[in-house]
């Protein structure tokens, strides 16, 4: 009987276990696919703001336009229909804010109830017209012609290089600003972090003192804990300053001082992870490795990190993760300014920065929710390559050891 209770309760806890781990196992797979699925929705949206269209005279013979094309109009570096496949006719741009020009507010009347009949009036009597404005203002006898936006493109969306999805009439939304800049952040910081982390690692595990170790290690541990807000205002009151001033830059909120911020952040997890890798290493390899008589930097590097590769690989995962996902600390210091950075010492902004700063104010289901979903994808893509470069690295390296 007694064995019979035993052999139970270990089945019933095996059961729980396996439960527990396919339930973990099953959130994190519907996590992702919730994720691509809102994320790909991008694709399948025009870049026009819902509610609204884009119209021009029932003559002219184009019909689609992309939305560079209608963002180069607007910004008058196309100025006439030829340049678009049309007749050559000049450009002519109509915004509401412009039907004052044509009619009072009596002829408009005091409800709008007239403005789809000036609208109307307006696109039919200018050839060359482009106008913008909500869809509810075209009625049944509208006499101009709707003009078909392309979709979002795959080209334009990684290959452009201005982010402006607020902006009208059409989106711009070039990711490839906030990708350069989340991985000039996230380099700059695993440059910073991975040498300090393993020499402090090091350290501790081969050569600080009993007691030193007792001290530090909690101390160390304890920066982990830090919110990341307060990294976020030691960066804005310490680091900023000291970098516009050493580098005499009109601003300090630059991509070193967002490398440098997350490089502290990171420095807690590779420490930690890294140390306890190497305090594993037997003893029994190490005072072999003496006994043969090599010195102790020689045993250090031929044996203690050759050993605890694993761990070594494990704690540089987790700081890249750390410097990829970080959002607020990095919010408030690299200046947020959504262009391609040609340097370390420019503003820059990252992919988790702008998906904190806009979620909250993207229209949910919208284009803008969904190009925030698309960030989503692209930060996981980018983390996931990242840590399977540094498994295979770590991987062939242990084996060449081998």
């Amino acid at each position: 009987m007694k064995n019979f209770y035993k052999k139970f309760s270990e089945r019933f806890i095996e059961g729980l276990l396996m439960i527990s781990s396919t339930i973990t196992s099953l959130t994190v797979v519907l996590i992702i696919f919730f994720l691509f699925k809102e994320g790909l929705g991008v694709f399948n949206k025009k870049p026009l703001e819902e509610g609204y269209a884009v119209v021009i005279n029932r003559l002219n013979s184009v019909g689609k336009l992309n939305a560079e094309q209608i963002k180069n109009i607007y910004d008058q570096k196309i100025n006439n229909w030829s340049e678009l496949g049309g007749a050559n006719d000049s450009i002519y741009l109509f915004r509401m804010e412009d039907i004052s020009n044509y009619y009072t507010d009596e002829q408009i009347g005091e409800n709008f109830e007239h403005l789809p009949d000036c609208l109307n009036s307006i696109v039919d009597s200018i050839k060359g017209v482009i106008a913008f404005f909500p869809e509810k203002y075209i009625n049944k006898s509208f006499k101009g012609k709707q003009l078909e936006v392309d979709k979002v493109s795959l080209k334009e969306f990684f290959g452009g290089e201005e982010w402006f999805p607020t902006s009208q009439p059409v989106s711009q939304l070039g990711v490839k600003p906030l990708i350069y800049g989340t991985l000039w952040v996230s380099f700059g910081a695993i440059l910073i972090a991975l040498p300090l982390g393993l020499a402090a690692a090091i350290y501790l595990s081969e050569i600080a003192k009993g007691r030193v170790r007792r001290i530090m290690k909690p101390l160390i541990e304890l920066l982990a804990g830090i919110p990341s807000v307060v990294y976020g205002f030691f960066g804005l009151v310490i680091i900023v300053p000291f970098i516009q001033q050493a580098f005499n830059l009109p601003v300090g909120e630059t991509g070193l001082a967002g490398s440098i911020v997350l490089g502290i952040m990171a420095l807690p997890t590779i420490i930690t992870i890294s140390e306890d890798a190497m305090r594993n290493t037997p003893r029994a390899m190490k005072e072999a490795s003496l006994a043969l008589g090599a010195s102790k930097w020689q045993t250090i590097y031929k044996i203690v990190i050759p050993n605890s590769i694993s761990g070594i690989t494990a704690a540089a995962i987790l700081g890249i993760g750390r410097a990829i996902g970080e959002t607020m600390a990095v919010l408030m210091v690299t200046g947020n300014a959504a262009v391609i950075p040609t340097g370390i010492l420019q503003p820059m902004r990252t992919i988790p920065a702008t998906i904190a700063a806009e979620l909250g104010e993207a229209p949910d289901g919208g284009l803008h929710y969904k190009a925030l979903f698309a960030l989503g994808c692209i930060l996981f893509i980018i983390t996931l390559l990242i840590n399977l470069i540094v498994e295979f690295v770590s991987t062939n390296r242990k084996n060449t050891k081998h």
